[in-house]
């Protein structure tokens, strides 16, 4: 599986001669960070799902501070952040808004939509557009968090399941050659 891998990720060396980051070589070339075995790619993955719901182009700043902090493997945190793209993410963010609501008990945990414009003034439609964004507020950020842990625990969980899958696998295969 490491071969595999290997093959789609940039080279340590390569990443090291480039200039731009050339000043975080200290910190960002620590070779836990670029090492892919089972420990350092499920932490990937569930690093990179955690910070996948970070609001904006924060995702992957957040996922490359979290990799220095558990020492996993950065370039796979990074990749695994792409799972929210503008498809996927209005889904994520709706399901998390109605998680949040549910742990609130809020309500009965559905998406209410923005204020329409209708035939009042544009300063009415605005404050009822600024009640209706702050009603979002908490749900939508306890949901976020609640989300993300979820799949976070379920993407470190099924690596390690599917490492360890692979792997045994791999053993009774050897097994079967020799006999």
């Amino acid at each position: 599986m490491r071969r595999q891998l290997k093959r789609y990720l940039p080279s340590h060396e390569k990443l090291a001669a480039n200039r731009w980051l050339a000043p975080f070589g200290s910190s960002l070339f620590h070779p836990r960070l670029w090492h892919l075995n089972r420990h350092s790619v499920a932490g990937a993955v569930a690093v990179g799902l955690f910070c996948g719901l970070i609001p904006g182009p924060l995702q992957m700043l957040a996922a490359a501070l979290c990799c220095l902090a558990f020492r996993v493997n950065l370039p796979l945190a990074l990749v695994t952040t792409l799972y929210t793209n503008p498809l996927t993410l209005v889904p994520l963010y709706i399901a998390a808004f109605s998680i949040g609501e549910w742990i609130l008990g809020n309500g009965s945990g559905h998406f209410t939509a923005p204020p329409e414009w209708g035939d009042t003034s544009l300063m009415v439609w605005i404050e009822h557009l600024a009640g209706w964004m702050a009603g979002l507020g908490r749900p939508l950020f306890i949901g976020l968090v609640a989300l993300a842990s979820g799949l976070s625990l379920a993407g470190y969980l099924l690596t390690r399941l599917a490492w360890r899958s692979y792997l045994i696998h791999n053993w009774r295969k050897r097994r079967n050659r020799k006999s």
